[in-house]
């Protein structure tokens, strides 16, 4: 069976934050878009149960501003794909883009990037067999299973910290265990997890190893200042280390910086890569938000309709001197 074709002039991959803007902004403009998802829309908002630092929003659930987000979008028209999990993105030589899917094959001269990433592993003994057993990414997802229950959470970020707080609802206390002794998260994150009296806090610790039987019951530690070895007994661990952002999917080279995030022009969000563009989580910059999502999908998508006019408008061009070349040569 042939694998069906599909021609767009923009295709966005990726419904998180940015691709949801992206496909707003998109609709808006009339474009002949069409968004790719292989999951549910929404993207990190899914992992999110309250958000408080949306401008013009006091307070929302994250399924709530992904719901609101998607029917947004499709209101203006733009074409969401799901089920379409992208393989590989291809590169022609006269700059169209063939992003294969399970869904079939799309293609399009402008290509906009907002695929976010996937949480980064600790990568110790016991992680991997007892994932979905004690070892979570998500606190949203599964703290309402450890009731009761001392939980860690390993990391000195934004979302570390967030999510300490968030599990102390259910666990009987919340363990932060940092690498180093200082923290990356907000002063404002910081201030509610030290004064919330089920968490506390260990740091220049990383963890060995993740222990149990049929779960994780302890973990073993090392004190990377001094050495010292200890255990701690948990129920569960839940781990935000980073995010290795989904960049790997297009076969011909785009520059990115030491942790693999794409390196945009800031005035277009194009890559160096003529019509691949990037938005959110996939693109290298200072802080990785809601907020900035938007911002730099709205940018990309009105620079890719002016992309697009262009590469047309050039492809005419091309396409009349050849036809004035075979005339003058008959």
């Amino acid at each position: 069976m042939s694998m069906q074709v599909r021609d767009f002039d923009i295709v966005i991959v990726g419904a998180g934050p940015a691709g949801l803007t992206a496909a707003l902004y998109a609709g808006r403009n009339k474009e002949h878009a069409v968004l790719l998802e292989g999951k549910a829309p929404g993207g990190q908002l899914l992992n999110t149960e309250l958000i408080e630092d949306y401008p013009g929003i006091a307070s929302i659930l994250g399924v709530d501003l992904a719901e609101i987000m998607t029917k947004q979008a499709a209101d203006f028209g733009t074409e969401i794909a799901y089920g379409a999990d992208v393989q590989s993105i291809h590169v022609r030589p006269d700059g169209m883009k063939e992003i294969e899917t399970t869904a079939g094959l799309y293609r399009a001269p402008a290509l906009i990037l907002t695929a976010g990433g996937n949480p980064r592993k600790l990568d110790v003994p016991g992680e991997a067999e007892f994932a979905g057993r004690g070892v979570s990414y998500c606190a949203v997802c599964d703290g309402a299973f450890f009731k009761e229950v001392h939980l860690a959470v390993v990391g000195g970020g934004d979302a570390a910290v967030e999510e300490a707080v968030f599990l102390t609802r259910y666990a009987s206390k919340v363990t932060i265990i940092h690498r180093r002794d200082h923290f990356r998260a907000q002063p404002i994150l910081m201030e509610q997890a030290r004064t919330n009296p089920k968490i506390d806090f260990i740091t220049d610790t990383v963890v060995e190893s993740i222990e149990g039987d049929a779960s994780v019951q302890r973990l073993e530690l090392r004190n990377v200042v001094t050495g010292a070895q200890s255990s701690l007994d948990v129920g569960g661990i839940f781990i935000f280390v980073g995010f290795i952002p989904n960049t790997k999917l297009v076969d011909a080279h785009v520059d990115h910086d030491a942790g693999g995030y794409y390196v945009t022009n800031p005035m277009t969000m194009m890559t160096s890569v003529p019509g691949i563009f990037a938005a959110g989580d996939v693109r290298s910059q200072l802080t990785r938000q809601i907020t900035t999502a938007v911002g730099d999908a709205t940018t990309a998508t009105i620079a890719a309709s002016k992309w697009v006019e262009e590469w047309k408008r050039g492809r005419e061009d091309s396409e009349a001197e050849l036809e004035d070349v075979m005339v003058s040569g008959a």
